[in-house]
């Protein structure tokens, strides 16, 4: 019984391998799945391209001007700090006009007020707190449109690729071949798998850039802040 059920099986074993060997066979031509994408990429396809090696330089660009030392340099903190200490204001106003960032542009709207009450020149300083921080949201807003706008892209594609398709499906009447309506479904999947490579990672990057962008503000606001608490003190 079991030599029966071993010989019925031979066919079909046979069958396979030979199905198998057919399709690593030196002659049988391979398709490599990622040339074979951006060959059926279409306009669409190529214009996320486009947006994705835009996306790549904000980043690297990101990466670069959101550090700390960037936005407040430690050893300007100390020479600021030696400034106030020292009562050196104009000194203290020259260097932040010299060298501009972050710190330097909210301590000298602060220092700009100097001679006014404290409440002005807090008032001041926040409000120049919070132009800062718009710029740098603002820069890094590029990554959350790109983010936005990359699925809805492919989303146009997947629409224009069917579209193709049904206008192929039409055109023959209703009857055709598989192959013919490859063009089409292939351009519409293209679109959407790279519209998805590139909304996934460049949003992963824009929320880690924007809790970089907060957790920094707060605390060079908190140094700025700190530095001319001082005169909260002297009125006092």
């Amino acid at each position: 019984m079991k030599l029966n059920k071993f010989v019925a099986s031979v066919p079909t074993f046979l069958v396979l391998a030979s199905t198998a060997m057919a399709q690593d066979a030196p002659g049988t031509e391979r398709t490599n799945p990622v040339m074979d994408a951006f060959k059926n990429a279409g306009t669409i396809g190529w214009i996320i391209v486009g947006i994705s090696i835009l996306s790549l330089a904000l980043i690297i660009e990101n990466f670069m001007t959101l550090k700390r030392d960037k936005i407040a340099p430690p050893d300007l903190i100390d020479e600021l700090e030696a400034l106030f200490d020292e009562k050196n204001f104009q000194e203290a106003l020259d260097l932040c006009e010299s060298e501009r960032n972050y710190l330097t542009n909210v301590v000298a709207a602060g220092l700009a007020k100097l001679g006014h009450p404290f409440e002005t020149m807090q008032s001041s300083v926040r409000e120049m707190e919070d132009e800062e921080s718009v710029k740098l949201f603002q820069k890094i807003g590029y990554l959350s449109l790109i983010a936005a706008t990359a699925p809805m892209m492919g989303l146009l594609g997947t629409v224009t690729g069917m579209f193709v398709t049904f206008g192929d499906i039409a055109a023959a009447g209703g009857s055709v071949s598989p192959a013919q309506l490859a063009g089409g479904i292939k351009l519409a999947l293209t679109t959407t798998i790279f519209g998805l490579c590139v909304a996934i990672p460049v949003g992963a990057f824009y929320f880690m850039f924007r809790n970089r962008v907060v957790r920094t503000t707060i605390e060079v606001n908190a140094i700025a802040e700190d530095l001319f608490e001082r005169f909260r003190t002297a009125k006092a």
